[in-house]
Formats: structure tokens, sequence, C-alpha cells
């Protein structure tokens, strides 16, 4: 009688056991075609559009980020820059995953305006909101040194009340572009 019983709780705990094994299927995100970690750089543009200084700030490469919303919907996503630029940013924009085109006008900006106090010493509030155009992601389209080929971004940005270009005498939009981050050395 013992061995059965224990035979009967064995196979119960071996059930239970299997049972609890089983894992949830692990779901992509909406916007997983978009999303990643791009190492771009930050153009001024002249009045015609064309590119007046590849890196206008001087900083080299940015690292932004894009990424489904917390709606997880595939016609909205949010680019991100908290680090690096001139003005920290975070704007919701909308996404054809599709084409893989996306575009914003007077988004807000989910950081809040900057200001010009470090660079110019006045406390004048910038970049509240953005207007994003002609964004888009080339899948394979950005070959880097090594051969490798990786995805490529491109948008033009602009913040209200943004004063540097008028200052500069530059247009008031500027030519974000460059590569999906890989995660190889040569990358940093």
């Amino acid at each position: 009688m013992k061995k059965s019983l224990y035979s009967i709780f064995a196979l119960i705990a071996m059930l239970v056991a299997f049972t609890s094994c089983e894992k949830d299927e692990v779901q992509n995100t909406a916007t997983m075609e978009a999303a990643g970690e791009w190492h771009v750089t930050f153009a001024a543009l002249d009045e015609n559009g064309e590119v007046y200084d590849d890196d206008w700030f001087g900083d080299g490469v940015y690292n932004i980020a894009t990424s489904n919303t917390a709606a997880n919907v595939p016609n909205k996503m949010y680019i991100i820059d908290n680090v690096n630029s001139f003005v920290p940013y975070q704007v919701e924009v909308d996404l054809d995953l599709n084409n893989l085109t996306f575009k914003a006008t007077d988004a807000k900006n989910l950081y809040g305006p900057g200001n010009y106090e470090e660079v110019f010493e006045e406390d004048t509030p910038f970049g509240d909101k953005i207007t994003i155009t002609d964004g888009k992601i080339i899948k394979n389209g950005y070959t880097k040194p090594n051969g490798i080929k990786v995805d490529y971004i491109e948008f033009y940005i602009s913040f209200s009340d943004d004063v540097l270009p008028e200052m500069m005498g530059i247009n008031t939009k500027y030519k974000v572009s460059g590569f999906r981050y890989t995660g190889l050395v040569e990358d940093e």
C-alpha cells in the first residue's frame, strides 16, 4: 500500500513539474522592424536644404533609439535622444511600418523644452514642440567600413522656438542620419 501511495505521489509530482515548466511564447513588439539603437550625426542645413555642416555641434556621433509606444501599435513609435544631443527629446511619430517611413508635426517633446542657458548664458526655453519630416529606414541601406550591411535611418528635425538657426544663418531644420547599432566593437 505504501509503495502504491509513493508511486501516485511521484506521478503527481512529475505532472506538476512538467506543467509548471511550460513557458509563455515571447511576443515581438508591433514596431520591431523599425525599433533599435542608432548611431547618427546631426547636420546643419543651408537655406536651400543642403548640408552646410555635417557635424554642426562638433560632437561626432549621437546615439538615439526608436521603440514602440506603451500602446504597442504598429502605426506609432518613439524617437528618443535623452543623452547626447543639444536638447534631449522624446517624440511620438506616426509610422508607416510597411514602407518604414515616419513623421510628426508639432509633436510634444516628452522631455519638455530645453534651454540655451549653457550655450548662450541666457535662459531661453526651446524645443517644446518637435516636427519630423521625411523620416525613413532603409533595410541594409548602409555599408560599414568592414563591408557589413546594416539598416540606415534618416530624418529632418526642427524644434519650436529654436533661435540658433536665425542667429547662425542656417535652415530651421537639421538632418539626422546614421546606421543601426550592431553591438560590434567598431560601432563603439
